[in-house]
């Protein structure tokens, strides 16, 4: 059966590299593999083109250029391998999804029963 979606977290070093071996492995991409970087907000989409401008590299990492990942702010990886495409979410869209579609503990309540928790005011 095929992964809708696999996921990871990777630092992304000041020069701009992603290395997750696993999300590079699921997408079966291989060093000097071509890609095409696009963005929208929040998120940065990597997708295999012979045409592309940034290369795996032979460590088996992609370096986001600079223009993308300083407006992205980027941490959470998904590997989409029906779509051969990789997706780069920043903290914030992932944040946003949780509080959409998660329901957080409450105190005194067990996981799972209770509505979200207060968020500081300096985290909203």
């Amino acid at each position: 059966m095929p992964l809708d979606a696999v996921y990871g977290m990777s630092r992304i070093d000041a020069s701009g590299r992603v290395a997750d071996r696993l999300i590079i492995d699921i997408l079966n991409w291989q060093p000097d593999d071509r890609l095409t970087l696009t963005a929208a907000a929040g998120v940065v989409l990597a997708r295999r083109d012979s045409c592309g401008l940034v290369t795996v590299s032979a460590r088996r990492s992609i370096a986001i250029p600079a223009a993308l990942r300083h407006r992205c702010g980027l941490q959470l990886l998904a590997a989409l391998p029906g779509e051969d495409a990789l997706a780069v979410y920043t903290l914030a869209v992932v944040d946003q999804a949780l509080r959409a579609h998660a329901t957080f503990p409450r105190r005194g309540r067990a996981p799972g029963r209770g509505a979200a928790l207060p968020v500081p005011a300096g985290y909203r």
